[in-house]
């Protein structure tokens, strides 16, 4: 027990909690309607969705599993995201403002209730929250997951026996604080912690990574070191210090692939639809690349840690690599530093996946076919509940069921996510598409790509597709969603000459202008804060 980097961990730890029941009162709404708990009441500017929305993309389980990608498997499995984080900014910008302007304008909270009033079918929206909820339920356990590797690196017991049966005792006191002030506060908790977060995690990424490459010989001697690794490598245990030109296909899909799955995960668009207007969702397109930058230098974490001949932390694998190298590499107290920001950045993200899959359940399944006629207190209560049983779903799963089960089914998530893409996405600039042959479509792209990742013994999520003789490797989301997308095609013609056509369309062309009035300059910094 590390008791010096503990004590730092505890009194950041507590500072959040105390930030995370405030915010209860900060932008005060009322909590009992689900607009103010699940969205803060769409009210956050440029510089809180900015926090936010990097706080909710760039999590806890990313500053652990990118650079243990790099330490383990080399710049094809771990640089890729760099790229997919790059190539995403663009399909923001043309999409996500079209998205916020309906969504604004007929109340709807989640991408079901845009899926629901533009092609007027309840089961395909029924279809779009069932996916959202079962992709979001591993990606929070992933979080939970990255707490319990920064309590391990700190020397705290988990996974305790008593009565028999394992229990995680610090991991279980985590998500009680994070239970209790996501019910109480709902989106405005994960919004104020993600300013205290992103700073932490600035300052512990720019120490590494200029304190490190000095104590190590600089990056010479660090890259010689990821070259003589890769030489040494083997087919058993491969490394590749670069991309090879087999692995071509494979890189550019995932990365493409990655790229358009992550903004129709619940939680990103959660944060998307909390902003203030068009204008704060294109300025947050123009500045999250910044986190892309940070994202690259945390990547060279990885290969600092293959320079330092670190053993990674037992039995986390190559996910304990960068907790193995803070502590053999810092002082205890910048060690709990570090730890406390690794944690705190799981606490962002798990608080809004767990508001934006209450979103989903009370919005799409609990009002739809359950209680059509409930209130708006009824609604938020509904919320509230389901966020906790959400997040204890979460536990139970990372405590009971092995890790790397965990990391297949996240995934699997972004396999399953992507097939909502062409009601979503593609529903936002056209609603050619007959309903029914959308729901046939995601049903295929479904089976296909649950399918690709079964028949890998679930420990891949590349394919090989064989074309013209020629077997090329490829994401299997991608080769899902493509089929998906044909039977979409192909089948809404047939459908609409056989009379099942869609339902009303609620919306207008005018409900996705992006057209504001130009800013008074006294406003433009009162939009900017929200």
């Amino acid at each position: 027990m590390q008791w010096e980097a503990f004590i730092v961990f505890i009194f950041f730890f507590l500072l959040v909690t105390v930030l995370g029941f405030v915010a209860a009162r900060w932008r005060r709404g009322d909590l009992n309607v689900i607009q103010e708990w699940g969205l803060a009441g769409r009210r956050f500017g440029t510089v809180v969705t900015w926090f936010l929305l990097g706080g909710d993309l760039y999590t806890a389980y990313t500053f652990l599993a990118v650079p243990a990608a790099m330490y383990g498997l080399g710049a094809v499995n771990g640089f890729f995201a760099v790229p997919y984080t790059v190539l995403v900014f663009p399909i923001v910008y043309v999409f996500m403002p079209r998205f916020w302007s309906v969504c604004k304008r007929h109340g709807y909270v989640t991408a079901s209730d845009f899926v629901r009033g533009r092609f007027g079918s309840s089961s395909l929206a029924l279809a779009v929250a069932f996916t959202g909820i079962i992709a979001t339920l591993p990606y929070i356990a992933l979080q939970m997951f990255g707490i319990e590797v920064s309590l391990a690196a700190l020397g705290v017991p988990v996974n305790i026996i008593i009565a028999g049966v394992r229990v995680d005792i610090p991991l279980l006191i985590a998500f009680l604080i994070l239970a209790a002030y996501t019910y109480t506060s709902g989106l405005r908790a994960p919004a104020m912690i993600a300013l205290v977060k992103d700073i932490m995690i600035f300052i512990v990424l720019f120490v590494t990574i200029i304190y490190l490459p000095i104590k190590f010989g600089g990056f010479n001697n660090i890259f010689s070191a990821v070259q003589t690794k890769a030489t040494n490598a083997t087919t058993a245990a491969p490394f590749y210090e670069l991309v090879p030109t087999k692995l071509y296909p494979a890189y550019i899909t995932l990365a493409l692939g990655s790229a358009l799955a992550l903004f129709l995960y619940p939680h990103s668009l959660t944060g998307v639809l909390s902003s203030n207007s068009p204008r704060v969702v294109k300025r947050n397109v123009a500045l999250l690349p910044i986190y892309s930058l940070m994202l690259g230098l945390l990547a060279l974490l990885g290969y600092i840690a293959i320079a330092a001949h670190v053993k990674p932390l037992a039995p986390y694998g190559n996910n304990g690599a960068i907790p193995a190298l803070i502590n053999a590499s810092f002082p205890s107290w910048f060690a709990g530093f570090a730890f406390a920001a690794i944690s705190i950045g799981a606490l962002v993200p798990a608080s809004i996946m767990s508001i934006a899959a209450a979103n989903l359940f009370t919005r799409n399944i609990y009002k739809e076919y359950l209680k059509r006629d409930a209130t708006d207190r009824q609604e938020a209560s509904t919320a509230k509940l389901t966020s906790l049983i959400v997040k204890f779903g979460a536990l139970l799963f990372i405590v009971y069921v092995p890790t790397q089960y965990v990391l297949n089914f996240q995934l699997l998530g972004g396999i399953w996510i992507l097939q909502t893409m062409p009601a979503v996405l593609l529903g936002i600039y056209t609603r050619w598409f007959n309903r029914w042959a959308l729901l046939i479509g995601w049903l295929a792209g479904m089976v296909v790509g649950t399918g690709a990742f079964i028949a890998t013994n679930l420990k891949s999520v590349i394919l090989s597709v064989s074309l013209g003789g020629v077997s090329i490797p490829m994401y299997a989301a991608v080769a899902a969603v493509i089929v998906n997308l044909v039977l979409a095609i192909i089948l809404t013609p047939i459908f609409e000459a056989a009379g099942a056509r869609s339902g009303k369309d609620q919306t207008v062309p005018s409900d996705y202008s992006e057209e504001e009035a130009p800013l008074e300059p006294a406003e433009v910094g009162r939009e900017a804060l929200g």
